[in-house]
């Protein structure tokens, strides 16, 4: 037998029971004007979606809670990669990779998990094309080297210090970050809906935003949709 819903005021008063392993998803905060982030790990070519956040007995049964599932992040390659993204929580952090990181399996919590722990840009020569997407929807900004040798130059602990970023984002130029003393560029070819929901932290808020304010969502100059246009050249996934 079905029953009809409740009515929009009546369901709103209605409280949800959550189980023990069912949380929340973290509130996350817009992309600040200015960061200054420490490499908290460099990996190489082809880090998977499994080496990023592991599947199995193990991982899954807490994919309802991301703070418990946030602890296995990256635990194939760097066991010590959690310890060091929790020390930098205050001012959040970087990943370096090589090429077609984030090939694999599409699953989203491996854009969750380490965004949870205060991720804020990745930056790799090349980007497997579903797990971009799922980085922008969490608010964090995919970059790429637009010299792929600067790969070479960057070790584990150095800092990128990123500056004007909101407004270089809209602009749609390459982000320059200092490092050492030395600049390093990083693409991105975001289209104007995708550097909206990174500015906004990710894609929940910039639907909020959306919602409690249309005319800013659509622009001045009325609907800001733009084109559907192709991805930055991205390595595919393997699977």
């Amino acid at each position: 037998m079905q029953s009809p819903p409740l009515a929009p005021d009546a369901a709103g008063k209605v409280q949800l029971i959550k189980g023990p392993g069912i949380k929340s998803l973290p509130e996350f905060d817009p992309l600040p004007d200015q960061l200054e982030l420490p490499i908290v790990l460099k990996a190489g070519d082809d880090i998977s979606t499994d080496e990023v956040l592991p599947a199995g007995a193990r991982v899954l049964p807490h994919r309802s809670n991301i703070e418990k599932i946030a602890e296995f992040t990256f635990e194939p390659i760097d066991s010590g990669y959690v310890g060091r993204a929790r020390a930098a929580a205050n001012s959040g952090h970087a990943v370096v990779g090589g090429k077609n990181y984030g090939q694999g399996s599409s699953r989203e919590h491996a854009a969750i998990a380490p965004r949870s722990l205060g991720l804020r840009v990745v930056l790799v020569k090349s980007f497997a094309r579903i797990h971009r997407q799922n980085l922008i929807n969490y608010g964090v900004l995919p970059l790429t080297f637009e010299n792929p040798a600067d790969y070479d130059r960057l070790k584990q602990g150095d800092v990128l210090t990123a500056r004007d970023l909101r407004q270089t984002l809209k602009n749609g130029g390459p982000v320059t970050m200092e490092v050492q003393g030395a600049k390093i560029a990083g693409g991105h070819d975001l289209t104007p809906r995708q550097v909206e929901i990174i500015l906004a932290g990710g894609l929940i808020n910039w639907r909020r935003q959306s919602a409690e304010n249309p005319l800013a969502a659509q622009g001045e100059g009325g609907d800001r949709k733009p084109p559907r246009s192709a991805h930055p050249p991205c390595q595919e996934s393997k699977s």
